[in-house]
């Protein structure tokens, strides 16, 4: 590069040399020549001072702009003017005025105006569109209001920006009209730099500016054309408060600097880039996919703002997708266009600015207002100019890397204004960041993608880890959808931040900006990637998730079980929102049979949790054996906490059962099981199923859903005779296998809710007697009203009385998620049980295979579809099983036959009678 103030100084060596031959031959002379010695001396002294002088009475040098720091500067100063009259009264006379080596564009053609109707009418429609939208959500102002609002910037008070312009010439003929315009600003400039890179209008523009003859106006040329990007690179090494870039196209009007210096002070823009064009990205189509931005006769591909061709002006403030020709900002955002490596640096520097400040800075760019009666204040005083040597954005190969450029930006987080003013809504949004998590994830994005009123994409890094090309290749998808504007595949482009990079900052930096992004323009119910992802990645996604206000909820899956939740795309989207809400206690009640619990802790150990902690604690009665302490201690659980309880009283099975949980939240559930149960590897996946499907979905109502369990039982054990009992042949006339709801709680293995678990607890406290005849509760035909230490008795009664209900499996030959072994125990072979346990009649085989292929038509049945039978195994409507207990009426309050008794869900303690 080369400056106009160059200075041709001489050797200081060389004078050095004379200074000292000359000082050799006096020395030979005597006494006699000394003094002509220091006066030679003198005379150098006088020569390096006096080169000084000259340099800084320049007319290049700015002397306001440096502090006086020395008695040569102020010299300078008083002499500067007498000096450069002086010098200018010697040179030649074509260079005495600057009109005389100006030169201007001819421009003899009217403004281009459209008479197609139809593109008029789409155009200001359109437009009109976004300008009420942004009337609405942020609000757009006049040129007016802007001015009338406060800023940090005191235009004629002490607190006056500096602003440098940059001016970007190539082969247009129009810096005399630039120069002319900003030299007579209302507020003024503190530089102006004049680029030439690579312009075979060198010569002339450096002669401009000379001739120009103003300190603060420099001229900057290099014969290698650094493009597009290089005044943006430039304009980093400003010391400025404010940067203003200029196309060679625009003659901004004289109040312009005044205009974009207020408006940047205000607290609403002073984190924006400014500009007087600017251009809206294509909206989607009905075929959803995107047309190009120069599509022709096309509303959804966007707008040219303002377009005199369809007369449309900005009269408000309007925010685009990019700038073009001119940007206005603060200097300490312009670096930010550097932070990701440019898809291109042959164009495409105004999209990649404003996608990189809305990407890492949250900035967005507008275009300002003009008063139509006031050239003064419009940013592009002479439209025609931009159709003067016109740029290369009009060629088509430059239009089709521009498409690409702003459809990569858009697949990799760039929040448009399509996207803002049409927030989408999907199901799941996949992430993978390399080809084997794209396998992994493979059976369950596709299981999306075949579900009918299903949405979901898969996002990949890109980069040297995972392209679109290669998720493809592995999903067996055409590559040409890497090809299409379409949402499919979209490609991060990781690569393109970190490079070869060994640092992990741009990766997480790269991953979060842009999936935060596109979890803005999606609103996906579930952000899915793999659990074995790398640990940086998974905390760029949750940072990413957490960033959006629609509750995205960040879902990690161990690769080896992605294929057993394929039923996750049979769930609402509504409720999938829910997944990680619940926590689901295990909760073990032990005492002396530790062959039984090392059964039932390898069952546990063994089934599928999909990566989720889940806490299990261990319950000792105070008469527990030293087998069973041994084998707890030395237990180990490798799905979360293990807390183990140890009862110093021997407190019975009522009070180790009940007493073994309690919920701390809403979302907590308890898993009750006694040591003689044994589970399927499938239980966990049934009760998430389940809770999604009938508890977390908001528009499924069950209130009196209250526990789920793992069981399918073999006889109906409430009535006397104990009659075997078939739930297949007993619905097959609806679904053989369909789940069913039961007024029975199951104590073989089932989830209890927490609200109904907090009511139990103040139920029993109320109605606990020793003495099973002097309970008040007896329900007619039912022999569970002389059971002896029984919790589960008083947990009848009350969903009895309150019309609750279980959620059942049924599958074939009652195969289960848990079972009961039948091994002795507080109940089976007691002394005081007179009753024979036919063990046949409570093992059921465990499940052993994904229990979604069972369900009718492959999914839940909705909750409005479920049978539901009363305590005797009979089928009963929901309302008539409320009717039955409601008639008993030996709840703790009295109702009428119309009514149940309602509790505070936060205390358990019935609080009035509704109506059901």
């Amino acid at each position: 590069m080369g400056l106009v103030r160059n200075l041709d100084m001489r050797s200081g060596d060389s004078l050095e040399g004379l200074l000292c031959d000359k000082t050799k031959m006096r020395q030979q002379k005597g006494g006699s020549s000394r003094l002509v010695t220091v006066l030679t001396c003198l005379q150098f002294t006088f020569a390096v001072y006096a080169t000084f002088l000259l340099y800084y009475m320049s007319p290049s040098i700015d002397l306001r702009s440096k502090p006086d720091f020395s008695w040569t500067t102020r010299i300078a100063q008083q002499w500067k003017q007498f000096i450069i009259q002086e010098a200018n009264s010697v040179v030649t006379a074509e260079s005495t005025q600057p009109m005389e080596v100006c030169e201007h564009e001819k421009i003899d053609f009217v403004q281009k105006k459209s008479n197609d109707a139809v593109m008029i009418k789409l155009k200001t429609e359109l437009y009109q569109e976004v300008l009420d939208f942004q009337s609405k959500s942020l609000g757009a102002e006049t040129l007016s209001q802007l001015m009338a609002m406060k800023s940090k910037w005191d235009l004629r008070g002490p607190n006056k920006p500096k602003i440098t312009v940059i001016l970007n010439h190539f082969k247009r003929k129009t810096l005399c009209a630039q120069l002319d315009s900003l030299l007579g600003q209302t507020f003024p400039f503190h530089h102006v730099w004049v680029l030439s890179f690579g312009s075979p209008n060198e010569k002339s523009l450096r002669r401009i500016v000379h001739k120009y003859d103003d300190s603060r106006i420099s001229f900057i040329s290099s014969s290698y054309d650094f493009k597009y990007y290089g005044r943006f690179q430039l304009a980093l090494q400003t010391e400025s408060d404010l940067v203003y870039i200029v196309d060679d196209d625009m003659i901004p009007g004289k109040k312009m600097l005044q205009m974009l210096a207020h408006v940047a002070g205000t607290d609403k823009y002073k984190n924006s880039v400014l500009g007087s064009i600017g251009r809206i990205l294509p909206f989607r189509q009905k075929d959803s996919s995107f047309p190009s931005y120069r599509k022709f006769r096309s509303k959804e591909a966007g707008l040219y703002l303002p377009d005199p061709a369809y007369n449309i002006t900005v009269n408000k403030i309007v925010q685009v997708d990019f700038l073009s020709s001119s940007w206005f900002m603060s200097a300490e955002l312009v670096n930010t266009l550097f932070i990701e490596t440019p898809f291109t640096f042959m164009t495409g520097e105004d999209l990649h600015l404003s996608y990189q400040l809305q990407k890492y800075r949250n900035a967005g760019s507008f275009v300002l207002p003009v008063d139509p009666k006031d050239k003064d204040t419009w940013g592009d005083s002479e439209h025609r100019l931009a159709y003067v040597s016109e740029t290369t954005v009009i060629f088509k190969d430059i239009v089709q890397v521009r498409d690409e450029q702003w459809w990569r930006a858009l697949s990799a987080g760039y929040v448009t204004q399509w996207a803002t003013m049409y927030p989408q809504k999907i199901d799941a949004l996949f992430y993978a960041h390399s080809v084997d998590e794209v396998k992994a994830l493979a059976p369950l994005l596709l299981k999306f993608s075949s579900t009918v009123g299903k949405q979901s994409y898969i996002v990949v890094s890109g980069g040297s880890f995972c392209t679109c090309e290669d998720a493809a290749a592995a999903l067996k998808w055409p590559k040409t959808v890497c090809k299409e504007r379409r949402f499919k595949i979209m490609d991060l482009g990781v690569g393109a931040l970190s490079g070869n990079s060994n640092s992990e900052v741009p990766v997480v930096q790269a991953v979060y900006a842009s999936m935060k992004g596109l979890i803005k323009i999606h609103n996906p119910s579930l952000v899915i990637t793999v659990a074995d992802a790398d640990s940086i990645v998974k905390k760029a996604l949750k940072m990413a998730t957490e960033a959006n206000t629609n509750s995205s909820t960040l879902v990690l899956l161990p690769k080896s079980l992605v294929p057993e939740v394929l039923w996750m795309a049979d769930i609402r989207s509504t409720a999938l929102q829910n997944w990680n809400k619940m926590r689901i206690y295990v909760n073990i009640i032990t005492q002396n049979r530790a062959n039984s619990l090392a059964r039932l802790l390898k069952s546990l150990s063994d089934a599928y949790y999909i990566g989720e902690e889940v806490p299990i604690t261990l319950n000792m009665d105070s008469k527990v054996d030293e087998a069973t302490v041994k084998l707890v201690n030395s237990f180990n659980w490798p799905h979360g906490p293990k807390i183990l309880r140890r009862r110093i009283i021997q407190g019975g099975l009522i009070r180790a059962v009940s007493e073994s949980w309690y919920p701390s939240s809403d979302d907590d559930f308890g898993l009750l099981l006694e040591d003689d149960i044994e589970v399927s590897r499938y239980y966990y996946l049934w009760i998430k199923h389940a809770l999604l499907s009938y508890h977390y979905d908001p528009e499924t109502s069950l209130p009196e859903l209250s526990s789920i369990s793992l069981y399918t039982p073999r006889l109906v054990e409430v009535v006397k005779e104990r009659p075997k009992w078939n739930a297949t042949d007993f619905f097959k006339h609806i679904h053989p296998n369909t789940p069913y709801l039961h007024q029975l709680p199951c104590s073989w293995g089932a989830v209890f809710f927490p609200k109904h678990w907090r009511e139990f607890y103040v139920y029993m406290n109320m109605r606990f007697t020793e003495d099973a005849k002097k309970n008040p509760v007896q329900i007619p035909r039912s022999r569970t009203n002389g059971w002896q230490a029984s919790w589960k008795k008083f947990l009848i009664d009350m969903m009895y009385l309150r019309g609750y209900v279980t959620l059942y499996p049924n599958f074939p030959n009652q195969t289960s998620f848990s079972t009961n072994h039948m091994e002795p125990g507080a109940h089976i072979a007691a002394k005081e049980n007179v009753i024979n346990h036919n063990k046949a009649d409570f093992e059921v085989p465990l499940l052993k295979e994904d229990f979604k292929n069972f369900l009718p038509s492959g999914k839940m049945p909705a909750a409005s579809r479920l049978p539901s039978l009363n305590l005797f195994n009979q089928p009963v409507s929901l309302k008539g099983i409320k009717a039955a207990g409601a008639k008993l009426g030996q709840d703790v309050l009295k109702c009428n036959q119309t009514e149940i008794v309602t509790v505070n869900h936060e205390t358990g303690v019935p609080s009035h009678c509704t109506k059901f």
